[in-house]
């Protein structure tokens, strides 16, 4: 666990609470000084977990609106040592596999991004995951050097990194993204069938859902959780 200044303490929560209300509309009523906060994208949050949704990616590198109708509601919960996250999705494909990530940005080119598992759909296109991890505001990767890296895929349109890993200073990630496990499962839902890097052999298919209601791209829902 990091140890922070009193300062960099404060400046951290004031930018949480601002984050959450980001693109906010904010009334004042003049009778007793109320306001009223709206917005697009916030996090409900307390000590010990947050929830938030996901939404339907768009764009070249996202789904186009390819299916309307998907959604997610995620809830992260503090545990002794990690974090448990549990994703709920519906309006998905039915008997179909999509694979979870957490990821530096929401949308292209996503940045850093970690295979956190998969959720299958049952038939009515809908799904439930659990996965256990580090899914709070220390959330990060670090390569402190580039050294020989596993050679598992060698072949196919995406290959492993070769010969090493690109070495990199912490960098924290707060977003997530659900992508088809397969590219040809997207093309056969009337989505675009790119070829992704998105799961265990390189082979998934674009991206459906992300967090990308929450518009700082290097603040996404997960910085919320200490």
């Amino acid at each position: 666990m990091s140890q922070t200044s009193g300062l960099n303490r404060l400046v951290g929560l004031a930018r949480k609470h601002l984050y959450v209300w980001s693109g906010v509309v904010v009334l004042l009523l003049a009778c007793g000084g109320l306001f009223l906060l709206t917005g697009p994208a916030a996090v409900t949050a307390d000590e010990k977990k947050i929830s938030f949704d996901m939404i339907v990616s768009t764009g070249p590198t996202g789904a186009e609106g390819c299916l309307p109708d998907a959604s997610a509601q995620v809830k992260v919960e503090k545990k002794k040592g990690a974090e448990e996250m549990e994703i709920k999705v519906s309006g998905l494909p039915p008997n179909t596999v999509f694979d979870v990530f957490v990821i530096q940005q929401p949308t292209g080119p996503f940045g850093m991004a970690w295979y956190q598992g998969d959720i299958t759909t049952n038939h009515e296109g809908k799904g439930h995951g659990k996965f256990l991890g580090r899914f709070n505001n220390e959330t990060f990767v670090v390569a402190p050097g580039s050294v020989a890296a596993p050679q598992v895929h060698t072949t196919g349109v995406i290959k492993d990194a070769n010969p090493n890993n690109p070495a990199t200073n912490p960098v924290h990630m707060y977003h997530l993204g659900l992508w088809f496990d397969s590219f040809a499962d997207a093309a056969n839902a009337g989505c675009p069938g790119n070829q992704t890097p998105f799961n265990g052999d390189h082979t998934a298919g674009i991206q459906v859902l992300n967090t990308n209601n929450f518009p700082a791209p290097g603040f996404g829902p997960l910085f919320q959780l200490d």
